[in-house]
């Protein structure tokens, strides 16, 4: 890779799980990397203010002591010496002519192992190598690239854009399912509704970003409005998920704490706290986000404190939920547990079923991304993959359970079959039990 010295480079960071990009076609032939925009920088945010911040920094360090450098003489004759540079990334340190230099390959390029090494040619003249194509001196970096850590990427960001376009196949179906019927027109279905429609949004705007943003990084580099949008949309939608998850379970918890609640005035609250409320949190996390020149680069992919704006309320939604849950569980265990001969297996056994079907639900299962392995072990391969699957295929997740799996649906849709195929499908009122289904929300947890 070709490095200019000795002006600190221009570059650009991110978050690993979003970006994936072509790093051997940057850094192979004599393409420069002082420009900075085919690289991506991972510093700590809390000492450096910016990627560009990092590297003058690196660069005063390394030519600090350039000034008081002697010439180099070996039993009085002067021995040929390459200078010390700085090329943008590395501090190559003064080399005997003729030799080949090597330094670890710097820490803070995402896609770079730094147990690797680069390495830099010194000529017999005791000037460093200068790239045939570029004319400017050049620095090997090819050897950095960690191939399998790319690979991880790609098979990753297909994992997401699989999963998402299961989940929202299914949600699509299961929504499709929800207004065709009018025997499941009730307050736990409706919320179903705004909950499904949210995720097949978010679905299909993820679909968009990994697509068109995450495996162009043109698109990154001009920044477009579109493409910010589309940022600011997607945190949009993801608190949208959140907080009607936390509606599913506040709606659960009112039903079996309180048990009357007015279902107009329930929804209108719902539909706040899920529809406007975020509205509210994305447009002041916008504007502080673009009032930081740094932070409204690469369509806005860069981490942000301002990102604190949005995961304090998720925080409080999944905290809110799990107290939610909680709850649930103890009510069903305190009520069947008066009501069976024998509660404690009959209870527990609810309660394990009750508390396997909302998690998903009520999202839950998010509480688990934040205990990430250090990255570089084994274990960080495998909580990535499990990680894409456990978030794209919650819409499948929440299909299946409350959709597919729902008695009120099968109930409908055996009826609906029945009129057309009754040779096929029996009716089911004209079952042994009397064919009643449940259709009160508390029993989609019994």
């Amino acid at each position: 890779m070709n490095q200019d010295a000795p002006e600190p480079m221009e570059a650009n960071h991110g978050n690993a799980n979003e970006s994936l990009f072509t790093a051997l076609d940057s850094i192979s032939g004599g393409g420069q990397a002082g420009n900075g925009q085919d690289e991506r920088i991972q510093y700590d945010r809390l000492e450096f203010e910016s990627p560009e911040d990092l590297m003058r920094h690196l660069y005063y360090t390394c030519m600090r002591s350039n000034a008081t450098e002697q010439p180099w003489d070996t039993v009085g004759s002067r021995v040929e010496f390459c200078p010390r540079r700085f090329d943008g990334w590395s501090c190559w340190e003064p080399t005997p002519a003729g030799t080949v230099a090597e330094n670890d390959c710097p820490k803070f390029v995402l896609g770079f192992d730094h147990r690797r090494l680069a390495y830099r040619t010194c000529h017999e003249n005791g000037s460093w190598f200068v790239h045939p194509q570029s004319g400017r001196e050049w620095s090997n970096y090819t050897n950095c690239v960690d191939t399998e850590d790319m690979q991880l990427r790609r098979l990753v960001n297909d994992i997401y854009i699989g999963g998402y376009s299961v989940s929202f196949l299914t949600l699509i179906i299961s929504l499709c399912i929800f207004n065709s019927f009018r025997t499941l027109k009730c307050t736990r279905i409706r919320i179903h509704i705004h909950l499904f429609t949210s995720l097949a949004l978010s679905c299909m705007f993820w679909i968009v970003w990994y697509k068109f943003v995450v495996e162009d990084p043109d698109v990154l580099k001009a920044n477009a409005g579109w493409c910010v949008g589309l940022h600011i949309l997607l945190h949009y939608l993801m608190l949208v998920n959140y907080f009607w998850m936390f509606c599913e379970g506040l709606h659960l918890h009112l039903v079996l704490v309180i048990v009357f609640i007015k279902d107009i005035v329930a929804m209108r609250w719902f539909a706040t706290i899920g529809w406007i409320l975020p509205v509210l949190l994305v447009s002041l996390y916008a504007l502080v986000r673009n009032a930081q020149t740094h932070d409204t680069e690469h369509c806005w992919m860069d981490e942000s404190h301002a990102m604190w704006l949005l995961t304090i309320p998720v925080c409080c939604s999944l905290i809110a939920s799990l107290v939610f849950l909680i709850n649930v569980v103890r009510v069903l265990l305190t009520k069947l547990s008066s009501t069976s001969p024998h509660p404690a297996p009959l209870g527990l056994r609810k309660a394990t079923r009750a508390t396997l079907i909302l998690i998903p639900l009520f999202g839950l299962q998010h509480i688990l991304l934040p205990f990430r392995p250090d990255k570089g072990c084994q274990l960080e391969r495998y909580y990535q993959i499990g990680a894409a699957l456990l978030i794209s295929l919650q819409g499948l997740c929440v299909s299946c359970l409350f959709c597919f799996a729902n008695h009120d649906v099968i109930f409908a849709v055996q009826c609906y079959l029945s009129r057309f195929f009754p040779d096929i499908v029996t009716h089911p009122f004209l079952e042994s039990n009397g064919g009643q289904p449940a259709t009160q929300s508390r029993d989609v947890v019994v």
